[in-house]
């Protein structure tokens, strides 16, 4: 099988041509012109390529904008994340790729050196050095040894939680937080192979040994410190340490107004890829600037709502309280309108009234947080899936694939594409999706995830692993007690489906299968029919 599928119109073969030879020419295989007569036997062979190969390569032209065959092997490349566009004569291009960045070749000359054909080429180096060995397993994040684009090796880093030593146990949000934006903000930079927050956060306040963080990491550089904040004066200490050693890099310490803490943060982000990286222009490692909020309270407000418990009556109710305070402080900080956006489809989806008010609210706050920020990832995998509760299905695919090409190494980007896959009838996408999301982040854990990932199996009929995935969750909420419930009936284990039942009925006496169902949003009325079925089955009320 080929490393490079090329996808384009007959027609634009001519211009194609160059453009498949300087492919080769770095010695990659390339499937583009068969000689093959066209029907059934044909159709099977692109599908097989298609799947087997590791990057596609499509050529958007205004002739094959319109081919359905260049559209749907571009989709299948783009939702296996192995997708190079181009184009030429500026084609417009199909609404569920335009989020994907596209080479422009018009006025390319057929120079393989030429910076627009050596841009196609780094995206397709980047996309088989993930792949080692199986070009038909999804893209994997890099670990150390691989190279990334332009043939740099990725250089696989965590950042140790920043201890809180201001004396005062309420402000351990703020040190986290800062924590958390360094990893976000690291992970930006291509060239860094960033282990996730809840990999690093393993080791909070405990006397870790740095070479047994960098093995059980699997990481060379570990960055560790402390943040002090008293008044409206911080400082934070920060050390970069090289495992393999053990010895400290560098060491830097800030003692700044409260107010500085973001120019802060990008100091230390700054300090840390200079060093690793040996440069630090943008173009260099396709970085993406951070829109940062100009509150300091605003972020704090933030930083609260997230540990909040939503599940909870409660912690919803002070969460919301803080997020509308942080827009009301800074309008501009497009993070907390989308953070506040899933409060808000989470509240309309408890609400029986029947009205979509909230889900409407939810929708313009996800929309304006797009607005706003268009280099937060959160912002769009958030409102991916506000328009998946309101059935708008092809957005919902396009705003979580931005969301993944923002930041491909965030695990939950990964999962929330894998969400909005079950309900659009694509639950095989949707565990390939949470098998990336586990090995981006293996310590991932959130209920969520365990939901999406029984639902998806349960979808499939395959009863007993969605089972498996319900139990991860402990004291599981209503809607997993219901589909466990169902799923332990589709394996006439009634009595065990009653127990599950009734304890869901106890949690939410007036629940309801048609409440139920009615707030799933499936594209398929057969996958909510089986949804429906299941749980009568386990004897829930309609």
């Amino acid at each position: 099988m080929a490393d490079v599928f090329v996808s384009y119109a007959r027609s634009d073969k001519p211009r194609v041509a160059p453009l498949v030879a300087a492919i080769q020419a770095k010695g990659w295989s390339v499937w583009w012109d068969p000689a093959i007569d066209p029907g059934q036997e044909f159709d099977r062979q692109i599908a097989a390529e298609l799947k087997a190969t590791a990057a596609v390569l499509v050529v958007w032209t205004p002739v094959s904008v319109e081919s359905r065959w260049v559209r749907g092997e571009a989709r299948e490349g783009a939702d296996r994340g192995v997708l190079v566009p181009v184009r030429f004569d500026g084609a417009s291009l199909p609404i569920d790729v335009r989020a994907l960045h596209t080479t422009d070749l018009d006025g390319w000359d057929g120079d393989p050196q030429s910076p627009q054909c050596q841009e196609v080429l780094r995206a397709l180096s980047s996309i088989l050095a993930r792949q080692p060995g199986d070009p038909t397993s999804p893209a994997k994040v890099p670990e150390v040894s691989l190279p990334a684009a332009g043939g740099t090796a990725r250089v696989a880093i965590c950042v140790l939680p920043f201890t809180n030593m201001s004396g005062d146990p309420e402000q351990e949000h703020f040190s986290d937080g800062i924590t958390e934006d360094i990893i976000t903000e690291l992970s930006r930079w291509r060239l860094l192979s960033v282990r996730s927050r809840s990999a690093s956060f393993r080791y909070r306040g405990a006397a870790v040994d740095m070479k047994q963080v960098a093995r059980e990491l699997n990481v060379r550089y570990i960055v560790e410190g402390s943040v002090r904040r008293i008044g409206d004066r911080i400082r934070i200490t920060a050390q970069l340490i090289d495992a393999d050693s053990g010895s400290h890099i560098w060491g830097e310490k800030y003692d700044r107004n409260l107010a500085d803490v973001f120019s802060v943060q990008d100091q230390l982000v700054q300090k840390i890829v200079s060093t690793l990286v040996g440069r630090v222009q943008a173009a260099d490692v396709e970085r993406a600037s951070r829109k940062p909020p100009t509150s300091l309270a605003a972020y704090e407000y933030v930083l609260k709502a997230n540990a909040l418990p939503w599940d909870e009556p409660e912690g919803a109710a002070e969460a919301t309280r803080l997020l509308e305070a942080a827009i009301k402080l800074d309008p501009g900080y497009g993070l907390a309108h989308a953070v506040l956006a899933a409060l808000r489809w989470d509240s309309w989806y408890q609400d029986r009234s029947g009205s979509d008010a909230g889900l409407q609210e939810a929708y313009a706050l996800a929309k304006r947080a797009v607005e706003l920020d268009q280099s937060e990832s959160t912002c769009f995998a958030i409102l991916g899936h506000v328009c998946l509760r309101r059935r708008s299905f092809d957005q919902a695919l396009q705003y979580g694939r931005r969301a993944i090409e923002l930041n491909p190494t965030n695990p939950w980007n990964r999962a929330d594409i894998g969400g909005i896959f079950i309900y659009v009838g694509r639950a095989e996408d949707a565990l390939a999706a949470f098998r990336l999301t586990k090995e981006i982040d293996p310590y991932f854990d959130q209920s969520w995830y365990w939901r999406f990932l029984g639902l998806a199996y349960m979808i499939l009929k395959r009863y007993e692993e969605a089972l498996e995935a319900f139990d991860h969750v402990q004291a599981p909420p209503v809607r997993i007690l219901a589909l466990a419930a169902g799923c332990h009936a589709r394996l006439n284990d009634f009595d065990r489906a009653r127990a599950v039942a009734a304890e869901c009925l106890a949690k939410e006496p007036d629940f309801s299968i048609r409440h139920f169902v009615s707030k799933e949003p499936f594209k398929f009325e057969a996958d909510a029919t089986h949804l429906a079925e299941s749980l009568r089955l386990a004897g829930l009320p309609e």
